[in-house]
């Protein structure tokens, strides 16, 4: 009974051998696949391997045979060829808020998508300066509760912490939970943040994904649509500095031409930029005004210049003053 159950696992073994131990460098001939097949306790002929071939390819299954040397069977295409799972590979392994123990799991996983051989190539590592991973293991089933809830158009609840001097984690608001109807996931600055309508303010706040905690489905509906609906994702972080919080306002700011990349970084290519006969361009771009913007001008030193609105340019010389005074 055993050798003759084993007999229907042949072609399933077949194709296993096949993804496992084929590429386009890598074959199997038959005397190979007949040894794994006997190892298996499955006596088989050429000719049903040659059926079993035949009907794996009406299936679907790209298997070609290669006369020249290395002679064999191999599956010609997947469904993720090696420089696409490289480049996942390199995100996952790079990717801040993807911490070290779910990368290896990740990558790992993503191995087993093409043949050992070329799985080796995707043993690669990945230096990105000064790049810290999260150390909250809970992101990655905090992003998969999120979606579920903003499919079932359901609010969450959770609890919000930082990090203090101990290097301890320390729940805000001594603990009480966060009710919020979750609208948008934002990978912004290498983050993961939630832009959801918070119900005790009545107002759009972001929070980010990793500092939080015990995340709970509420059943009722979501609040907040009129808020969210016209608000786009992209403008929304390129605005929104370091994903602090400020008054969005539209801002003038001259820039050297040298510069007109790093704006185009920041703001995208639809950024709407004026060249002047000096060297330099304008351009109006809506930003939220906080300490992080501020940082991010004065770190293109004397190559930038806000101009209006008036408002702005006292804020910013205030936050100079500021900085000066710590130095005197």
């Amino acid at each position: 009974m055993a050798k003759a159950f084993n007999q229907k696992l042949k072609i399933l073994y077949l194709i296993q051998m096949l993804y496992q131990k084929t590429d386009e460098e890598h074959t199997v001939n038959m005397q190979q696949i007949l040894h794994m097949l006997e190892q298996h306790g499955i006596s088989a002929e050429r000719k049903s391997i040659y059926d079993d071939m035949e009907m794996l390819r009406q299936f679907g299954f790209d298997i070609l045979f290669r006369k020249s040397q290395p002679t064999g069977y191999y599956l010609g295409s997947r469904n993720f060829e090696l420089p696409e799972l490289k480049l996942l590979v390199d995100a996952v392994q790079s990717s801040r808020f993807i911490t070290t123990k779910k990368s290896e799991e990740l990558i790992q996983k993503l191995e087993g998508l093409t043949s050992e051989n070329e799985a080796r190539q995707l043993q690669r590592q990945v230096y990105v300066n000064n790049r810290i991973k999260t150390m909250n293991e809970s992101i990655y089933y905090n992003v998969d509760k999120i979606h579920s809830a903003i499919t079932e158009n359901h609010p969450i609840s959770f609890q919000y912490f930082e990090w203090n001097v101990n290097k301890e984690m320390q729940l805000r608001k001594s603990g009480a939970r966060y009710l919020v109807s979750p609208w948008i996931l934002c990978w912004a600055d290498d983050n993961y943040y939630l832009v959801a309508f918070e119900h005790s303010t009545e107002k759009v706040k972001h929070y980010r994904v990793e500092k939080m905690v015990d995340i709970k489905i509420s059943p009722e509906s979501r609040m907040g649509q009129e808020k969210v609906e016209d608000l786009d994702a992209g403008k929304y972080a390129n605005k929104t500095f370091g994903m602090f919080g400020g008054k969005v306002q539209t801002v003038e700011i001259a820039f050297k031409d040298k510069y007109a990349g790093v704006v185009i970084d920041r703001f995208g290519k639809d950024v709407v930029i004026k060249p002047q006969k000096d060297g330099t361009f304008k351009t109006r771009v809506e930003v939220a005004v906080s300490e992080p913007f501020f940082g991010w001008i004065s770190g293109l030193g004397s190559g930038v210049r806000i101009l209006k609105p008036k408002v702005v340019v006292e804020e910013y010389r205030d936050f100079l003053k500021k900085l000066m005074k710590q130095y005197k």
